[in-house]
């Protein structure tokens, strides 16, 4: 009776194996909800995972399964081999079969033998060989200490691409996040004037007797200069801009001989230091999912490039008393000015909204010569009008590293005034200036430090220039 039970035992075992693998199986399926919340890629790898550790716990089974055939007929394994298996084979539960996958929410994309998130280490497929143990009072549900899982993300700044941060940088206000810059640039801005001139007198309010001749003014003017930028704080930035100013312009009349057909011309070339100008930049507010970024500014320029007040004009073609040119052309306006101004931006990935308000005050400076004429003396005070500008645009990130934008800026100057010593403010007729331009930008980063921002402006009122062509490299320690 003894000896019939003995040869039960295995059997029952045996017959206990499929019964193990199916329960087994079903566990599994119970925690497949663990899936859901994953990324198809994700559940791939982890699929594949469990596939491969259901596969390793197949092979020990078998395993066993052999050695209990080979008990029964009194050949089981010994020594080294019983141990190498022993050592294969995961620890045994109280039922002498293998202990059952952990639940699929608990496995954790780790590297093999490295620490779990948990403590403890993975296997080779990555599942965990010890398993935590929840804290006592606790649920075994609860979302790990490191935050990986089931945090909720706080209300933050966004985060820009490096195409967005050359927009902001461009067209907004400097990067606070960064120390030190230095923005090198060249532009190249062109005018072309014509005007008609005539010198004569009206017969009768209605015969025009004279010469009457078509002006023209081609100049182009190109300004290099460096704009170094350094972040006081997060929020507080300084910068200083020094320009160097290259003008050529060239000046077309007609009368040469007394006919009007008849053209000559005069040229004349200066460069000099141009107007620098420094300023200081505050961040009211840092944009978040709802509001935009805002930064307020403060600039000065200082009249360091060449006046244009008491430059004369001088006759330079014998032939035709028409063509006057300067002796020598500004590379400045010749007055301190104060900027105040305000810009907003908003960012809606892959698109950047901004725009800009600013009021310019020009102090009035006395000259002791305003006037053009040879051998004429003119002193004067002389008032500019204080400008109103206003823009707006968007710009798109095509990728990461690559934007355009499109803006539109308009700027308007009231009339200027002069006072003659012991007399009052008089208009300079004429002087009122209305100048529209529309911008097109071409933003490039070339790494984390570098970037190159080319730009377009067309002019759309006359009182704006043509074009200008610019290029500049702002470098980012």
């Amino acid at each position: 009776m003894t000896k019939m039970s003995a040869r039960r035992a295995p059997s029952s075992a045996l017959a206990a194996i499929p019964a193990a693998v199916l329960l087994f199986a079903l566990s599994q399926g119970a925690h497949a909800q663990a899936l859901g919340n994953q990324s198809l890629e994700d559940r791939l790898d982890t699929l594949m995972r469990v596939v491969d550790e259901q596969q390793r716990q197949i092979q020990v089974l078998e395993r066993q399964v052999t050695n209990l055939e080979m008990s029964q007929r009194g050949r089981g394994l010994t020594g080294g081999a019983a141990d190498e298996n022993a050592a294969v084979a995961a620890p045994p539960g109280e039922d002498g079969l293998p202990a059952p996958l952990p639940p699929l929410a608990q496995i954790a994309q780790v590297a093999p033998g490295a620490p779990g998130p948990s403590g403890g280490t993975s296997t080779a497929t990555g599942v965990q060989a010890n398993p935590p143990v929840p804290q006592s009072g606790g649920s075994a549900a609860a979302a790990p200490s490191d935050g990986t899982i089931g945090t909720t993300q706080k209300a933050a700044e966004p985060q820009r691409t490096e195409a967005e941060n050359a927009v902001v940088q461009r067209e907004h206000a400097p990067l606070f996040d960064h120390k030190l810059t230095v923005d090198w640039g060249i532009s190249d801005t062109y005018y072309d004037r014509r005007q008609l001139q005539l010198s004569g007198f009206l017969a009768l309010d209605a015969i025009f007797l004279g010469n009457i001749n078509l002006g023209e003014t081609k100049s182009h003017q190109l300004m290099a200069d460096v704009d170094t930028r350094y972040g006081l704080t997060d929020r507080l930035s300084v910068d200083v801009d020094v320009p160097y100013v290259y003008r050529h312009s060239n000046f077309i009349v007609g009368g040469a001989g007394g006919a009007a057909s008849q053209l000559s011309d005069a040229s004349a070339t200066s460069s000099n230091l141009g107007d620098v100008n420094f300023g200081i930049y505050y961040q009211f507010l840092k944009e978040t999912n709802n509001l935009p970024d805002v930064v307020g500014s403060l600039r000065v320029k200082a009249p360091t490039g060449t006046s244009p007040f008491g430059i004369k004009l001088e006759q330079v073609d014998p032939n035709n008393t028409s063509l006057v040119a300067p002796s020598k052309l500004p590379t400045g306006t010749g007055f301190w000015n104060i900027t105040a101004g305000v810009s907003l931006l908003k960012t809606y990935d892959p698109v950047v909204l901004f725009g800009s308000l600013s009021y310019t005050y020009n102090v009035a400076r006395s000259f002791s010569d305003i006037s053009a004429v040879q051998g004429q003396v003119e002193p004067a005070k002389v008032k500019l009008g204080d400008i109103i500008q206003w823009g707006s645009g968007v710009a798109i990130a095509f990728s990461d590293k690559d934007s355009a934008s499109i803006s539109y800026t308009m700027a308007i100057e009231p009339e200027s005034e002069t006072q003659a010593p012991g007399q009052g403010w008089q208009k300079v007729p004429g002087s009122e200036t209305v100048a529209s331009a529309l911008n097109f930008g071409l933003n490039h980063v070339v790494n984390k430090h570098l970037t190159i921002e080319g730009s377009v402006s067309i002019g759309l009122t006359p009182d704006a220039p043509n074009f200008v062509v610019g290029v500049r490299f702002p470098y980012t320690f």
